[in-house]
C-alpha cells in the first residue's frame, strides 16, 4: 500500500489526524493517511479516490498526478456516466471522441455521458489534476457537449454581491439545461464568509487549493486549509469563513443543478 504523504513506519509523535467521516452527511479528509489506488487504464499516475457512493456521495472525485509519459488510453468513464479533469499544474493533452488539445495550469476538460475522456503527459513536468465522474441525469430533449477552457480566461464574479467572496463558473449550467451538474471555485479573503448557512438538496465534493477557513459542516464548525477535502451531502448544512493572514481561502468543487427531485 502507497500513501499520498509518503509517511510511512515510525512516528516521532502520538497518532492523530484532522479528518472526520460521517456517512451519508459530510466528510473532512486531510492528506495524513490516505492511500494511492491502482486502477486499470491508468498508467503511470498515482491516484487517490476522495469521495465516492461508500462515502454516500453521488459522483466520485479523485486527486491524480500524471508523471512524465503517463497516460489513460484505456479512456476514463463509461456508458451513461460524464467525466471532468481539471489541470492544477502541468501540461495535458486531453480528448474524446469529438474533441483534442493541450491544457495547462487551470484547463479543464469536461465529457458528456457515452464520450470517453483520454489523456498523455508528453512534457517534462508532472501533472496534478482533479477528476470526477458521475452518472448523468438525463432528459428528453437536452443533452451536454464537451467543454475545454481554462478557468483563468474566465471573469470573477461578486458572490452575491459580496466584494470579497468571489466565484467562476467552469460549464454553461446556467444557460443550457442540457447540463446536470457543475464545477466552480469560490473564493474568500480573510475574514469574509457566507452570507448565511446553506441547506439544500444537492451534493457538494470541494477539494482546498489555498490558504485557511473554517467549514460548518452539519453545524459543526472545523478548521480546514490547503490540501484538505470536503464531502458535503443532500441538506448537510454548510457555510465558511477565509482565515489567515495572506492566501486566499479557496477551493473548486461540484454541484449537481438543473434537475427535478426523484421520487
Amino acid at each position: 500500500m502507497s500513501y499520498l504523504n509518503q509517511v510511512t513506519g515510525y512516528r516521532k509523535d502520538i497518532l492523530t489526524n484532522r479528518s472526520v467521516v460521517k456517512h451519508g452527511n459530510f466528510a473532512l479528509i486531510e492528506p495524513d493517511g490516505i492511500v494511492k489506488n491502482v486502477i486499470p487504464g491508468f498508467e503511470n499516475c498515482e491516484l487517490t479516490i476522495l469521495a465516492s457512493p461508500k462515502l454516500g456521495a453521488s459522483f466520485v472525485d479523485y486527486l491524480l498526478t500524471v508523471n512524465e509519459g503517463g497516460c489513460n488510453h484505456l479512456g476514463f468513464g463509461e456508458d451513461g456516466v460524464e467525466t471532468f479533469l481539471y489541470v492544477f499544474e502541468g501540461d495535458l493533452k486531453v480528448w474524446n471522441e469529438e474533441k483534442e488539445q493541450v491544457i495547462t495550469d487551470g484547463g479543464y476538460i469536461f465529457c458528456p455521458e457515452n464520450r470517453k475522456l483520454y489523456f498523455e503527459n508528453n512534457g517534462d513536468r508532472k501533472v496534478k489534476a482533479f477528476l470526477y465522474k458521475r452518472h448523468y441525469d438525463r432528459i428528453e430533449g437536452f443533452e451536454a457537449h464537451t467543454v475545454i477552457g481554462n478557468i483563468n480566461d474566465v471573469e470573477w464574479v461578486h458572490y452575491e454581491g459580496m466584494d470579497d467572496v468571489l466565484v467562476k463558473d467552469f460549464l454553461p449550467s446556467a444557460t443550457d439545461i442540457g447540463f446536470d451538474m457543475n464545477f466552480h471555485i469560490l473564493s474568500f479573503k480573510p475574514g469574509a464568509c457566507h452570507g448565511y448557512i446553506e441547506t439544500h438538496v444537492q451534493e457538494h465534493g470541494a477539494y482546498i487549493y489555498s490558504g485557511q477557513g473554517m467549514y460548518n459542516l452539519d453545524n459543526e464548525w472545523i478548521p480546514v486549509k490547503k490540501g484538505d477535502y470536503l464531502f458535503m451531502g443532500a441538506y448537510s448544512l454548510q457555510a465558511a469563513y477565509g482565515i489567515g493572514r495572506n492566501d486566499e481561502f479557496a477551493y473548486i468543487y461540484s454541484k449537481d443543478c438543473n434537475r427535478d427531485a426523484k421520487l
